[in-house]
């Protein structure tokens, strides 16, 4: 059984980058700091959302 969401194609997994709480950057009681994991979308990039979009919009 698989854990986590499924999706029917690459195209759903497009967005919804996950992100961390970094928690040894700087004290807690100074800032909370995030971090993207872009590496989780489907080519490991940053551009996988705004190439989608541009993809759509040519179809359109």
């Amino acid at each position: 059984m698989p854990l986590g969401k499924t999706f029917d194609n690459v195209v759903g997994t497009v967005g919804n980058t996950p992100m961390i709480r970094i928690n040894r950057l700087v004290p807690s009681d100074h800032a909370t700091v995030f971090a993207k994991c872009e590496f989780f979308n489907p080519l490991n990039s940053v551009k996988d959302r705004i190439g989608m979009a541009m993809i759509e919009d040519a179809e359109t």
